[in-house]
């Protein structure tokens, strides 16, 4: 539904990394707010190649009211608010994802109608954006957190003691273990991601195949945290054979799923969709607050 309190405002839109979710998200919340929005993708802007960083944020200013990036590292985002005279908003980059969060917090508070108190177990490879980012979306709501998967997998310790202290301050902990069984036991949300990251090189496959298919959120994982569990994905998943990537590694390691599988992803605890819906709805709400 369109409220035109930003008529005449406008957002620049720098997609360094591709998206479906983020970019639909951005676009109409801004068109719903009444606000003009400007798509750059990696072929249309010169930020960091032809033009510093800090000059792209001078740039964008004098002509936005805001500025969206989605890219590769933390400290691109960080440079551009730092120089930038407008709001800076994090689409994602390799290290945080934060409006993922205050989606996955919005279909969380949806189904149960709280935040604090709940327990979420997420599966697979909890190095970059999305196991961060949970891990300090947990710490500061009140939520406990259990990372599953192979130590290597687990979040740095730095933001792991980080987000430590700020769950000790909220009546919440952060663990991390790597039997699936005891990680998700009583878990009211069940979390995953792809494994392998967008912009990883295709070689990686074979090891985080190996090393993660025993962390598949699949019937076992959920019936082991119970009728009220429900499963979140930030989506793309390779749950079928539906994708050019899951039919490639179908033809080349024989798997149908990965990080999830098709019988729990259609289920009816599986609310991935609403999840994906709230990107708009929440991102509509940054941008008034912001703006």
């Amino acid at each position: 539904m369109p409220h035109d309190v930003f008529r005449g405002k406008n957002i620049a839109l720098i997609f360094e990394k591709t998206s479906t979710r983020t970019r639909c998200a951005f676009e109409v919340a801004a068109h719903d707010l009444g606000m003009g929005s400007t798509y750059l993708n990696p072929t249309d802007s010169q930020i960091g190649k032809k033009e510093s960083i800090r000059d792209t944020a001078r740039v964008l200013s004098g002509m936005f009211d805001g500025i969206e990036y989605r890219g590769f590292g933390q400290a691109i985002v960080e440079e551009l608010a730092q120089y930038a005279k407008v709001p800076v908003f994090n689409g994602l980059t390799n290290e945080f994802h934060p409006t993922q969060m205050l989606a996955d917090l919005l279909t969380i508070r949806e189904h149960f109608g709280k935040l604090q108190g709940l327990k979420l177990a997420y599966l697979g490879d909890a190095r970059y954006n999305t196991g961060n980012s949970l891990c300090v979306a947990c710490a500061k709501m009140g939520m406990d957190i259990t990372i599953v998967a192979p130590e290597k997998y687990w979040p740095d310790a730095a933001l792991r003691k980080t987000c430590e202290e700020i769950a000790s301050q909220n009546g919440c902990r952060i663990l991390c273990t790597e039997d699936v069984m005891a990680g998700t036991a009583g878990a009211d949300i069940i979390s995953t991601d792809v494994w392998v990251s967008m912009g990883e090189p295709d070689e990686i496959w074979e090891e985080r195949i190996h090393d993660l298919t025993p962390y598949r959120v699949d019937r076992k994982v959920m019936d082991n945290a119970g009728a009220q569990a429900i499963f979140l994905h930030c989506l793309p998943s390779f749950h079928d054979l539906g994708t050019g990537i899951g039919r490639k590694i179908n033809e080349k390691y024989g798997l149908t799923e990965m990080e999830v599988t098709d019988e729990v992803f259609e289920s009816s605890q599986s609310l991935v969709f609403e999840e994906a819906e709230n990107r708009m709805h929440t991102i509509k709400a940054v941008l008034y607050a912001a703006l």
